[in-house]
């Protein structure tokens, strides 16, 4: 029997990227997209190759396209440390799993580096496969914190919690830093939101813009642990921004909603540098009139939109810069 373990991409929608600082940020998932891993049982253990991790190439300007964008590191990384991960935490519960020997692969359709959590992804499928394998509960918030160890502690990939926060519960979702309650439990609040209806959100992205989301986060958080005032002042702000929202979402005030997007944009110019062209798809959004900032770091784009008439201007407008513009399914 082939078990299966699925995470979706995902955009954050106001706050970020404050849910490393103690912050409070609102995430949603990218049901359109997911990354998938099977594990079948077998007569020896074994990670099968994914496609970021094959060494062919059509010529060698592909492979330095492909180094470029994403570096000299493909998914096994992130299995090995997932498996590794998982089994420290069932030692940590007195749990030894049965030594059963299994083969495990990986696929994805997450647009890559542009934002969305695509290695977050993988990891968090990962680990749904191995609870079903194991039959081994995780309950979701330390579902996330265990997500983030494999990365951070493992791999070192500097990261917070809120992708792996709304990757495992889905939906859209309210997080709430607390630092004592974060360094003392390793986990938040989270408070899972259920608008009637859904806000009219769009995500627009562009593999081609896709920056490396370690290096801008790794920068920011030095300053932060430096005691940067510029820097402590707007996580303060996003945090402020983060409630406005939280308080339109309940009250299906979708205008108050984008001006909040917008706000946490510009609070985004004072602490973080953007690539001209990453700053080029928020500008092109606005033209047509909808409210626009990063999903991430960087590669995609996300805000609201009016109607119909709207979304189509908006569609037509991101083609020009060969952006790609979806609804995303949210809620399922």
């Amino acid at each position: 029997m082939i078990i299966e373990g699925h995470a979706h991409a995902r955009a954050g929608l106001v706050g970020n990227p404050s849910d490393g600082y103690f912050g409070k940020t609102i995430s949603f998932i990218i049901r359109n997209f997911k990354a998938t891993v099977k594990i079948w049982e077998a007569p020896h253990f074994e990670i099968l190759l994914g496609p970021a991790d094959y060494a062919r190439y059509a010529s060698v300007s592909a492979f330095l396209r492909d180094q470029k964008l994403f570096g000299y590191y493909g998914g096994v990384r992130l299995i090995k440390a997932a498996i590794k991960k998982f089994h420290d935490h069932a030692a940590k519960q007195g749990i030894t799993p049965p030594d059963r020997s299994f083969c495990i692969s990986y696929d994805s359709d997450i647009p890559r580096l542009v934002g969305l959590s695509g290695s977050s992804g993988i990891v968090t499928a990962t680990m749904r496969a191995l609870m079903q394998f194991y039959a081994q509960d995780i309950p979701k918030h330390l579902l996330a914190t265990l997500v983030l160890s494999a990365e951070r502690d493992e791999l070192g990939i500097t990261a917070g919690l809120q992708d792996r926060v709304i990757q495992a519960y889905e939906g859209m979702v309210y997080m709430d830093f607390l630092r004592e309650q974060v360094e003392s439990l390793g986990y938040g609040n989270y408070t899972e939101l259920k608008p009637n209806p859904a806000p009219p959100l769009y995500v627009a992205f562009d593999p081609e813009r896709a920056e490396v989301s370690d290096v801008p986060h790794r920068n920011l958080r030095q300053l932060w642990l430096q005691g940067d005032a510029t820097v402590h002042a707007a996580m303060h702000e996003l945090a402020h921004i983060t409630d406005r929202a939280k308080a339109a979402i309940d009250t299906s005030d979708w205008t108050t909603l984008g001006r909040c997007v917008d706000d946490n944009y510009a609070v985004r110019l004072k602490i973080m540098n953007v690539a001209p062209e990453n700053h080029r798809m928020v500008e092109q959004a606005r033209s047509v009139g909808c409210s626009s900032h990063f999903c991430g770091s960087g590669g995609a784009v996300c805000g609201l939109y009016s109607d119909g008439d709207q979304y189509q201007k908006l569609v037509d407008a991101m083609a020009e810069i060969n952006c790609t513009v979806i609804r995303p399914n949210i809620f399922g």
